[in-house]
Formats: structure tokens, sequence, C-alpha cells
């Protein structure tokens, strides 16, 4: 191929990714593209596209003997975790970013490791959907943005990114992870500088507590009142920050250390206690420690430089089932739609953030009850509204695929005809509830999408047991069915086979994960 350039892939990444990195390099390329004899992993394209495919994908490792900005962003979160001290990111040198190639998966770079996040997907699949659809310059949508990936990855590719989440501490986080992208690293040096000496050298620190007596008594039940007295105090420190994006940034650091020092058992989805016995002292540490992790990570970013112009960012407290009717998002508006819903009743989400969203003071104690019910996914449910559910699917269940029905009325007639406890009583009511929703938000992201326009969604499996034995929820499957139903064209489902996960929800993994494409005709 003459004036053509070699494209090496990285070696490491998962069958699933290596399909996806052809894709997202035919998209750039226009297909103009063949292999090196011998090897897997290099290819050959014209060299025009080498600097555009430089800052772009998302696989891929180098460009004609040349980093990717993916590998060097990559490299950072290695930089900032093996030696660098914070006071050395800004004047931190390319040589040294990028004598830390990664050899292995690197999800956590940047904004991406600032807050344990259940269910949270990858940044570079976010960046390599966005390739795919071939949407530069657009509105990319989340309509259950979760802990922000895609509004990050969005904005990074210099998109408009809208998106929306009905937990408060989802909201908060997201907007938080985008701003963090402005912040230069001599502000984060600052800022952490500032904030370390409040909390260990100044007497008489600040409360920032301004809670209400029902949030107190609440947190009064969780925490120790010496931990609480110090978690206040930081919360004080923080808001003296002159900089709101740092002093922001630091709150998010305060949130994620909350659940370690509860009486909350960590790697539980639930609110269960288990003993612990933390003083005031650590509790300043472990703070410290987190924050100043994060700064790292953060500031080790922001000093690599930003190739590109970043675009901007919007995020709302909205439901994903209405937020075209509620006018957060226009008709034929969006580009681009990247999402991760709710799995089939798999997480009791407000549930594992409950400690966060009252000390943050996002989501009171007596509304919570309120947005738990409404929560898409939710398996909360008492008698009478099982009852109510139940009707709804008799009325309305037509509206439903057969296939969905099928299971359905499966798991219904099992458990029926079985001595079963509450929870799986519930569950055929929970999952004609859950796919009710599903199919209004698909709706909503038809209506959302401009005509030819991609979604990409990326859901995973779960499995129930009834008295005649084992079901799986084979809600990826399901899903796309209801999206043919709808109208949507070139429906197609691409299995992923996913490593170990090393996060504190390890263990509450769905046993399989897909990734959903339509596109709205």
């Amino acid at each position: 191929m003459s004036g053509a350039t070699t494209f090496r892939m990285k070696s490491y990444i998962q069958p699933f990714e290596r399909v996806l990195a052809m894709r997202e390099l035919n998209a750039l390329v226009g297909g103009n593209v063949s292999p090196v004899a011998g090897s897997e992993d290099i290819w050959v394209a014209p060299a025009t596209y080498a600097n555009a495919a430089r800052q772009r994908l998302a696989y891929w490792e180098a460009i004609g003997g040349t980093l990717t900005d993916q590998v060097r962003r990559e490299a950072t979160a290695l930089v900032a975790r093996n030696g660098m001290s914070l006071a050395e990111a800004p004047s931190l040198s390319q040589e040294r970013i990028e004598r830390k190639i990664p050899r292995s998966r690197c999800l956590r770079y940047g904004p991406h490791g600032i807050h344990e996040y259940r269910g949270k997907f990858f940044p570079q699949l976010v960046k390599a959907l966005i390739n795919v659809a071939d949407v530069h310059d657009g509105v990319v949508l989340d309509p259950m943005c979760g802990s922000g990936t895609t509004p990050v990855e969005a904005i990074c590719a210099g998109n408009r990114a809208v998106g929306l989440d009905m937990n408060p501490l989802s909201v908060f986080v997201s907007r938080v992870k985008c701003h963090s992208l402005r912040l230069s690293s001599v502000e984060i040096v600052e800022g952490y500088e500032a904030l370390q000496f409040r909390i260990t050298k100044e007497d008489g620190r600040l409360s920032a507590a301004k809670r209400s007596a029902a949030d107190q008594a609440y947190l009064a039940d969780w925490f120790s009142a010496d931990v609480l007295n110090e978690l206040d105090s930081i919360s004080g420190a923080i808001e003296q920050l002159s900089n709101r994006a740092v002093s922001e940034l630091f709150k998010v650091s305060l949130s994620n250390i909350i659940r370690r020092v509860s009486y909350q058992k960590e790697e539980d989805l639930r609110v269960r206690r288990e003993p612990k016995q933390v003083s005031a002292p650590e509790v300043r540490a472990i703070f410290l420690e987190e924050a100043l992790r994060s700064a790292k990570m953060v500031a080790a970013d922001a000093a690599r430089g930003i190739t590109g112009e970043i675009g901007q960012a919007e995020i709302f407290n909205g439901d994903a089932r209405s937020f075209v009717t509620d006018e957060i998002v226009g008709e034929k508006a969006v580009d681009l739609v990247i999402t991760s819903p709710p799995y089939a009743t798999a997480l009791p989400y407000l549930d594992t953030d409950r400690l966060s969203l009252s000390y943050l003071g996002l989501l009171t104690r007596p509304e919570h009850r309120k947005r738990d019910v409404d929560m898409i996914g939710n398996r909360e449910i008492t008698d009478r509204l099982r009852r109510q559910q139940w009707e709804r699917y008799l009325e309305e269940g037509r509206h439903l695929p057969q296939q969905v029905r099928a299971l359905i009325d499966k798991i219904e007639c099992e458990n029926a005809n079985g001595a079963v406890g509450f929870r799986r009583r519930n569950l055929g009511a929970l999952l004609a509830t859950y796919f009710f929703d599903m199919r209004s938000v698909l709706l909503e992201i038809q209506r959302a999408l401009k005509p030819g326009s991609q979604a990409f969604l990326v859901v995973g499996n779960n499995r129930t047991k009834t008295p005649a034995g084992e079901v799986e929820i084979r809600t990826s499957e399901l899903l796309l069915t209801i999206a043919a139903s709808l109208g949507f064209a070139d429906c197609e489902r691409i299995e992923m086979e996913m490593p170990h996960s090393r996060d504190i929800f390890r263990e509450n993994r769905t046993p399989s994960e897909h990734i959903l494409s339509m596109r709205r005709q």
C-alpha cells in the first residue's frame, strides 16, 4: 500500500475488544486496511490517517511507531501509582509517561478512578463505540450515566455530552469528573496542599455539618461520634478551598471513604452492619491518602496535555423513561447514545450509596424510600405494589414481545406453585415492571436520536431459582427483541468476555454481559 503506515493493536485485550478495535479502525480509514503477514496485532492503512488515529483510537497501542494518546493516558495512572510525588505532576515529562506503557488492561486513569461505583463500564469501550459510530463534534447522550464514564469520554473526543441519572450521587460524581478535566495540575497540587494544611495543622477547623435531625440521627447509627465529627471537620476544610472544582474533587474523595469508616460492611451492596473500630486520626489519614491518590491520578492526566478541544457536558437529575417528554433532551437532537442500563432486579442501587447520599446532603432520609421505588430495576416492593404491578402486566402485557412474556409467565407460574420466600414471590411482577420501564427507555432513545443514528447499550444477564430449577434471565436478548419490535434497525448483540473484576463489588457481577447495537431508522 503506497503511503501507508502501521497500526499496532494492544496485545492483551479481550476477543470482543479486538472486534471493536477493527471496527473503530475501519470506521476511521474507510475500510482501507490490510493485515501484516504473520501478525494478528499489526495492520497497515494509509498514512494520511495517522494523526487522527493517534488521537482517537481506543484499542491501539502505536501508529507508525508513535504511542497513541489512549496508551499515554493509561500510562499516567501507572506513573501516578508508582513513585510520582504530587509536587512532580506539573513538570511530569512525556518521556517519563512513555516509559510506563501498560502491559495489561488499565481502566482507572485520570478521573475514571476517583470513586468506586458498582456496575461501571470501561472507558476504552465507550471511546471505541464513539469511534465505531464515527461521531465527533456531535451530541452524545447517556440517559443512565452512573459514574460518568460516557460523558467524560464523549467530551474528551470533542463532543457535547448529556447525561442524566436518578441517583443524585451519580449526578454529582459525573459532574465532578467532567469538571476535573479542565483543571491544571498546578491547581490540583495547590488545592491538595492547602487542604492538607487545614486538616493537619490548623486549630479550630470548621464543621460543615448542616443537616436535618432525621439525617443526623441516621448517620449517628452508622458512624461513631468521633468519626462523624472528624468527617465534618474534613468537610469544613474542603468547603474553605477557593477553587470550587478542586473542592468538589476532594468531596468525591470524602464520599469514597464513607463506607470504609462507617459500620457498613464495605463490599456488601446492601447497607449491612459490621462492627469496626476507627479513630478520628485514622479517618484523617484514610481521607488524606484517598485525596492524594485521586489528586495524583487527575494531575498526572492533566500534565499529559490535552490533544484537541474538550467538549461541554451537561449532567441532570432525570428519568431515562421521560427525558424527551420532560424536555431535558429534544427530539431528533442526539447523534449517539451509549449507556449501561440497570440489570433486571440485580442491584439495590440507592442502598449501595445511601450513606454518601445522606452525608453529602444529596438525598434526605425521608426521600430515600420514594426514590428507591422509582428506580428502574428496583427489587424492593410491598405486597400492595406487587399486586398493582401484576395487574398492569395482565392488562398491558400485550405490548411486550412474546419471548419476554414467556419468561415472566414461566417464573410467575413456577414460583406460584411452590414454597418460595417473599423476594422470589415478587419476581414475576418485578420483571414485568423492569421490561415495561426499559421499553419506555428505548422509546425515549428512539425519539431523541437523529434518523440513522446509533445507540449502544451495555447490559448483563442474570439468573434466578424457582422450585422447578434455575432460570436464566437473558436480559440482553430480550431487550434487543423489544428494540426490534419498536422499529430499531440493525439490531446486533456482541458478547463481552469479562476478565475477573478487582473492584469492591466483584462478588456481585452478573454471569455475562453484552453490547447491544441498534440504529434509529
